[in-house]
Formats: structure tokens, sequence, C-alpha cells
């Protein structure tokens, strides 16, 4: 029997499955066998007595689970980190394993009341003593880290949990002798597995699959060589003599209904050390946020986008609106296990309006850009909300806002642009980084008022028992920008030709409700051929039939207008007379068709040139203050994505997905509309002629 390793065992006098903290939990209240349990725990004791010494912690009534001491703490040397329970259901325990530690001489070290940390459990030293696994997303948080490499000069590698059933590091994850590591992938997210793959090496990763996994195969106490687990398939039973461990398995199925097995009923009291200066791996920076936080769910989202980017949080100060009208305000502490993640979340935040306190405020890190077209690889990615740049401590509003660019500062004038990736030129200073960087992001409640000016304007996706309801306001701002000398878009594709919309969409352009068409080549080609034959793609529109032959009709359109030289000259010289693009140069209203790989043709009018198109795009749009997005996926994608927050757009679909996506661009003044749009536009028309009436 070797006597340099000890652990810390607790008999299950008291061990009863009486409420649930945990899935393993879920049916089996009161339905656990003490008896059985005894014989397994006896088990477990007598085949690790053979093998080390075994402490015993005495249990208290009342404390079922103190049988797993594994979470009692984290002990190295003389020092023991005492563990801080997430649930109410186990806190009691805590004064209990103080008392022990405290009786055996140990150093006692206390995490802040707040911070979550439950020993064993989620902390896993490298069997080598090169580093600390530690272990967040269920019960330890990840503001432990710092703590345990302070107090345990150690090492602190953070990995996070994303499996609900493995909530507990040591339940998925087991490093063992000479460098190996017994482990479920699927239990971590993407940036953790890439850690673990970056420190263990290959040949020593043993991977478990979910069979062995739901069976706690990684839940194991690690004694030199061997191997001692619940149980194991056969195969890694085979993977683990492959690399010299002997596997012992024991019963602990009683112990499984509470979640837990051979390592959770264990503490190990004598962990490796190798002296090396420790490497703490976390970061952390405050923000701040104001707004109506709670009714705009604002701060669900910032939740749920910090814990999904690998973060994790502290409110330091919470202070709630006591009227509707009232703004909220909270005060994060953001940490993450890199730099890299604590950026990627911040520029996310940062995107949803929040700040750095005014303390922290610096000004904006500036990078040059070394090659044309070629930005720094840190460099700030815009989004559609208004963007303050901090430049020699003074607030500057970036200029030309729109998403997906970055932003080129001038230090001379103190002045911001954004700029599209492409146009960056050599010497220009580029904005990197999260420093120094704001939005003007208000995600707000409207009050009554502007509820009743333009109700829907908050988004969403409204669904066919609400399209009349979207089209009196739709319609109703239509008319307002008309009276005002405001400006609206019109983003459309050729199925607004093939359900008959062309008819309605070229009523609002005659009557002066469209200031800018966008499109692509194909809706010009199909209302030209509507207007010559009354077909599109070779269908009879007014009897829904294939025209014998109709299939020309479609060349012979383009091959028609550019013949003319353009669709302006095809109407000067009467040969278009009717249709949107006859009533577009008519009226004036100034078009612009982005073509792409499968037109045919093209029209003389298109422009074959992304880049020109994009740029003529971003020139009719400037100044729009309502854009209409009709049945054009790609091209009312690109026309969202340089469109600044603070301009109305309306998304019409038959397809979901389309508005679902508009709509997740963030602005609450988008919305999606699920229906036909050629019955969207007839019913548009009518509503804006009673109007007029």
């Amino acid at each position: 029997m070797s006597t340099a390793l000890r652990y810390l065992m607790c008999a299950p006098s008291h061990y009863e499955v009486d409420y649930v903290i945990n899935p393993w939990m879920e049916g089996n209240v009161h339905r656990s066998s003490r008896e059985q349990a005894e014989r397994q725990w006896q088990g477990l004791y007598q085949l690790l007595t053979s093998l080390a010494q075994v402490q015993l912690v005495e249990p208290a009534p009342g404390w079922p689970d103190m049988v797993f001491t594994a979470n009692a703490g984290l002990v190295l040397d003389r020092n023991v980190v005492l563990s801080r329970f997430f649930h109410p259901e186990r806190q009691g325990e805590e004064p209990y394993f103080r008392s022990w530690f405290e009786k055996q001489g140990y150093v006692v070290c206390e995490l802040p009341e707040k911070i979550a940390f439950e020993g064993a459990g989620d902390a896993l030293f490298d069997r080598e003593g090169r580093w600390l696994w530690a272990g967040y997303g269920f019960r330890s948080s990840l503001e432990s880290h710092p703590y345990l490499a302070k107090y345990l000069d150690s090492e602190v590698l953070s990995l996070r949990l994303v499996d609900g059933r493995f909530y507990h590091l040591d339940t998925c994850f087991c490093p063992l002798a000479d460098g190996y590591l017994l482990y479920y992938p699927p239990a971590f997210d993407e940036i953790s597995n890439r850690l673990i793959e970056s420190r263990v090496h290959p040949d020593k990763r043993i991977v478990v699959g979910e069979a062995d996994a739901v069976n706690f195969a990684c839940n194991a106490v690690n004694v030199g060589r061997t191997v001692i687990v619940n149980q194991v398939t056969a195969g890694l039973a085979a993977r683990l003599d492959s690399c010299g461990f002997a596997v012992r398995q024991t019963p602990l199925t009683e112990f499984l209904k509470a979640g837990g097995a051979a390592k959770c009923l264990t503490l190990r009291l004598t962990e490796p050390r190798t002296v090396e200066l420790p490497q703490v791996q976390t970061t952390a920076r405050t923000v701040e946020l104001r707004g109506h936080l709670l009714d705009s769910a604002l701060m669900t989202e910032v939740i749920d986008l910090i814990q999904k980017g690998g973060a994790s949080f502290q409110i330091e100060d919470f202070k709630v609106g006591l009227r509707r009208q009232d703004t909220s305000y909270t005060r994060l502490r953001i940490t993450a296990p890199s730099t890299d993640t604590l950026e990627s979340v911040l520029t996310q935040l940062i995107d949803r309006g929040a700040a750095l306190p005014e303390q922290a405020e610096r000004d904006a890190e500036l990078q040059p850009v070394n090659q044309q077209g070629v930005a720094p690889q840190d460099f700030y990615v815009t989004n559609i909300y208004p963007t303050e740049v901090r430049i020699a401590g003074q607030w500057v509003l970036a200029a030309n806002q729109r998403m997906d660019g970055a932003i080129v500062v001038d230090p001379e004038t103190a002045s911001a642009r954004c700029v599209l990736l492409r146009d960056v030129r050599v010497g220009d200073q580029v904005v990197c980084g999260v420093d120094g960087i704001r939005t003007r992001h208000q995600k707000a409640r409207p009050d009554r008022s502007e509820r009743e000016e333009f109700a829907f304007m908050a988004s969403g996706v409204s669904s066919e028992r609400r399209v009349e309801l979207v089209v009196e306001q739709v319609a109703w701002q239509l008319r307002r920008l008309r009276q005002q000398g405001g400006k609206a878009v019109v983003v459309a594709g050729p199925v607004v030709i093939h359900t008959g919309g062309g008819l309605h969409l070229a009523t609002l352009i005659r009557e002066g409700y469209v200031q800018a068409l966008l499109g692509g080549n194909a809706i010009a080609v199909h209302d030209i051929e509507q207007a010559f034959h009354g077909t599109s793609l070779g269908v009879d529109l007014q009897r829904g039939v294939v025209i014998q032959g109709g299939h020309r009709h479609h060349l012979k359109t383009i091959n028609l207008i550019r013949g003319c030289g353009s669709i302006r000259q095809a109407v000067e010289q009467g040969v278009l007379r009717s249709g949107i693009f006859y009533e577009c140069v008519r009226a004036g209203v100034p078009f612009s068709l982005a073509g792409s790989i499968r037109d045919d043709g093209p029209l003389p009018d298109t422009e074959m040139d992304l880049i020109e198109a994009q740029a003529d795009y971003a020139r009719l749009l400037k100044g729009a203050e309502m854009i209409l997005m009709l049945s054009s996926m790609l091209h009312s994608i690109g026309v969202g994505n340089m469109t600044p927050a603070g301009v109305k757009m309306v998304c019409v679909d038959i397809n979901p997905a389309v508005v679902t996506k508009l709509a997740d661009r963030g602005s609450v003044e988008s919305t999606g509309v699920v229906t036909d749009v050629g019955l969207f536009l007839s019913l548009l028309v009518r509503q804006l002629h009673y109007l007029g009436n």
C-alpha cells in the first residue's frame, strides 16, 4: 500500500436524493437505496485503501450530498481553497468541511462571498503538476479562477462546460498519469477544446464516447497506473490498457442518481507540483449599460452573449427604473479566459450600447494601414448604429455609418469615418480593439405616442394576420414622407412581377411615393417583358399559363433594349410605354441595377462591376428615411448592411427565413412581413388611395 497518496471520503450515512440540482437527480427524488449506496461506497473505499491512504470526514445530518467530498475544496500542499457552493442545498456543508480542514492544520483560503466555486469537482490538477484545469459554466464561476492562481500559485487553464449533464469538470474530464487525459469533448465549447488540444499531445488524449460519458467513465480516480471507475465499455477498457493503465470497475449506480461516481466521492489531498510562476489566463473588464434593459429584453440578450461568447459576468451594480418611462442602469464585470475572447465579447456588447466606465475611458487605439485595402487584423468592425470614437479625450461621431466596415481617424482634424475594407489606404489610422468606442444604441420601449405614430416599428416578423395592419401603417408613413419631401427607397426582386405586383409598384412610382429603386437585372427584364409581351419568363400573367414559344420573350426583350441603348432611351424613343421602369424614367426616379453571374444579356443599364454597383446603391440610399424590401433576398440583405440605424425598413417576402434575417439585424426600426408581395402591394395602393379620399 502506498502511503504517499491521501484521499478524503465521507460515509453515505445521510445520503439521499432529496432535491433536484442537476439533470441526473430528475426522476430520482426519494428513489435511491441507502443500503445499496453504503455497499457500493464500501466497495470503492476498500479498493482505494488498497492503493492509498483514506481519511474520513464525519457526515452531517441534513446534508445528503456531503458524501461527494470532491466538492469540499481544492487542496495543494497545506493550502485548501474552500468551496462556495452555487446551490443553497449544499451551502450548509461548507462549515463542516472548513472545520475538518482547520483541525488537520490546513491554511484555509476563502473566495469572496458571491463567487461560486465547487472545489475539485471543477478544478483538476494535471497529474504532472504543470497546471490546473478549471471548469466553469454551471456551478463554478470563471471569476474564481484568478483566486485559484493566486492562492495556489498555479497556472490556471479555464474550460467552459456547455452540456448540463456534465455540470462539473470532473464528470467529463480526468487527467491521468504521464500526461494522459480521459475526456468527453462535446461537454466543452470550441474554444475550450482547442485549449485542451494545444496542451495535450494527440497520442495522450483518450476520447470517450457518449455511452461511456453517461456512465461517468471520466469521473474516475487515478492512482498511479490504476484507474478506478464505475463502469466502462470494453473498447474504452482496451484503450486504457494499451496506454498502460489497469482499469478497476466498481459499481456506483446509486450515486449516479445524484450525479456522481468515483471521483465525486473522493478528494485527493496530495497533489503534484512543479516550481513554475503562475500564468493566469483570465482577463476582465467592466462595462456599463443604460436604457430600458428589462422591458426591451436587452439584459437577457447581453447575458446570453456573454455566456455564449465563452465569458462570465458579475453584476456589480443594478438600478431599475421605478416608472415605465424610467431607464435602468447596470455595471457588469466581464471575465474571459483570454484577451481575444474578452475583446470578442466586449465588441458585441458595445454593438448593443455598452460602454466602459468613465474612469476607465481611453482614447481609441489607432494602427496604421500598411497594405492597400487591408486593415490591421484586430480592427474594430462597425455595426448599423451611430458610433463615436474617443480622439484626444473627446468623443467624435463617425461619418458615413454602415455595417461591416472599419473606422478611419484623421488625428489632425479629430474626425472619423466608416469605410469599407477595400477603401482603406496605406497610412490611414484605423481604430483597433475596443477602447475608445461607443455606440448610440438605445433599445428602448417606445412611449404611447410613438406606438400610435408607427406602432409596428419594433424589430420582429409579422404574420399574415397582421398584413392589413402593417399596410395601413406603411401607407400612413409613405404619405407623410411625400408630404414632407422625405425619401422612400424600394428594393425589389422579379417576384414583384411574377405575383402581379408590377402594376401596383408602377402606381407608387407614378404618384410620387418612391424616390429611388434598387434591384437586379431580372426585375427590369421581367418588367419590360411584361410591357412588351404581357409575359414574365414566357408566362402570361393575366391567365397564368405558359405561352408557346414564350421563353424567347425574355431574350427578345433584352435584345430590344440593348438596341435602343438603354432603358431611358427606349422610353424616349417611344419603344417602352408602360411598366415600373417606364414610370421611373417619366417621373425622374433614379434606379440602380446590380448584376450577377447568372444574368442574361445583361441590360445595358445593369452594372456588372460589383464594387461600382455597391457604390451606386449607397449613393441612392443616402438620406433615405424608409426602405421597402420586396422579395429580393440578396439585394435586401446587401441594402440592410449598408443602411445605418434610424431608417425604417419593411421586408416583405413569402419566405419567413428572408424576413427573419433582415429583422435579426437588431434595428428597432425594422420589421418583416411574411406574405405574397403582390397582395401586399395591391393592399398598399388601395390604402394610399383610401387615405387620399
